[in-house]
Formats: structure tokens, C-alpha cells, sequence
């Protein structure tokens, strides 16, 4: 073991029993305990430790210099603190992050899960159930990214289509043609500069703005 910040250890040599996506785990848990018997279910479950923190301070600095596949907090009882680093990771740095905890408030789940918590289990865990609910967690993580980026697309292919519209209108308006012409003629000088549509459009609204 090596140690790291904040009295954890982080083991970079370590080997799960059974061969499989050998995905990195970052495992956060206040019990020295516990900690060892989930990550020894970890092992057993096809995945690799490769950092045991014993607290929360600076954990997403901790993450980012880690690069885990997976996160997996283990506490007594989520605190507001915890909340904020997992806000951060969330933000900058999105990955699947799984809850256990002893005992929690509704209130509490609700806010874990509207900031990136893939999963947030009251009650603790099993060593049978770990691997499942690791899976389920990474699943839950990959859906809402997909959707994210679903939305994004949407948004950005929105906002591109709002740009070539103006820029055909100024076309229409400069060089008294129908719509479809403008659309022509933007597409030609995409063509010949060799770039995307909504990049003509951009440059043909940045020059009518010039020239008022």
C-alpha cells in the first residue's frame, strides 16, 4: 500500500481473483472495516482498488488525479459536504458514483441524485449484491450521459438552425431571392471554403453587422 492524502492508501498493484473489465474503483469509506470488506467483495466482483480514501476532504482533486472508472462512497450517514464534492466531480469530471449508506433522508437521496449520483443505497450492501449493483450503477450512469448528450445535440442543432435562418434571411433581403436560393447560396460558399453551413452563416451575419 501507498499512502496518499488524508491518511488513505492507494494500492497501484493490486489484482483482482477473476479476470473482467478490470474497472478502476475509487472506494471512499470512514470505517477501516467496512472498507476492507467491500473492497475485498470489489476483488472478488472483477474490479480493481486503486485508492482507499478514509474521508471526503478534497476528494474530487483526489478523483481527477486518480481518473477512476467508478466511484463507490461508503457512510454512516451523507452529509452536505459530500454533496458538494460530488457536485464538483459531477460537473467537471461525470462518472458513475454509487452511494451506500446506513441511514439517509429523502430529502437527501433526492438532492444526491439531482447533482450525478448513478445510485444511492440505504441500508449498506451485501458482498452477493455488490457487483449488481456496481453494474446498475454504471448502466443508470450511461443512460442519463446518453440523454445529456441527446439534449445537447438538440440544443446546439437548434441554436445552428436559428443562425442559417438569419443568415438566409439576409440573402433574401441583399440579394432579393427566395429562400431556397438563399440556402443555395449558402451551401455553395460552404463548399468553396471548404466548411460547415452554419459557419458561412455565421460569417454572413458578421458581415452584414459590419456593414449595418
Amino acid at each position: 500500500m501507498v499512502p496518499t492524502m488524508n491518511g488513505q492508501t492507494r494500492d497501484a498493484t493490486m489484482k483482482p481473483k477473476h479476470d473482467g473489465e478490470q474497472r478502476k474503483v475509487v472506494l471512499v469509506n470512514e470505517s477501516t472495516e467496512r472498507a476492507q470488506l467491500l473492497e475485498q467483495a470489489l476483488l472478488e466482483s472483477g474490479y480493481r482498488v486503486v485508492a482507499k480514501l478514509c474521508g471526503i476532504r478534497d476528494l474530487a482533486e483526489q478523483v481527477n488525479a486518480l481518473e477512476p472508472n467508478v466511484i463507490i462512497i461508503d457512510m454512516e450517514q451523507p452529509d452536505y459536504d459530500l454533496l458538494d464534492e460530488l457536485r464538483v466531480i459531477s460537473r467537471e469530471r461525470p462518472r458513475p458514483i454509487l452511494v451506500f449508506a446506513q441511514r439517509s433522508d429523502e430529502h437527501m437521496i433526492r438532492q444526491a441524485m439531482r447533482i450525478g449520483v448513478s445510485s444511492f443505497v440505504v441500508d449498506g450492501w451485501s458482498s452477493t449484491r455488490v457487483k449488481s449493483l456496481v453494474e446498475v450503477a454504471i448502466a443508470r450512469f450511461e443512460e442519463h450521459q446518453a440523454l445529456r448528450e441527446e439534449l445537447d445535440q438538440a440544443k446546439t442543432t437548434l441554436a445552428e438552425r436559428k443562425v442559417i435562418e438569419r443568415a438566409k434571411g439576409i440573402l433574401m433581403l441583399r440579394r432579393k431571392c427566395d429562400e431556397q436560393q438563399a440556402y443555395s447560396l449558402l451551401r455553395k460558399m460552404a463548399m468553396d471554403r471548404n466548411e460547415k453551413i452554419v459557419e458561412v452563416a455565421h460569417s454572413v451575419i458578421g458581415a452584414a453587422e459590419l456593414l449595418g
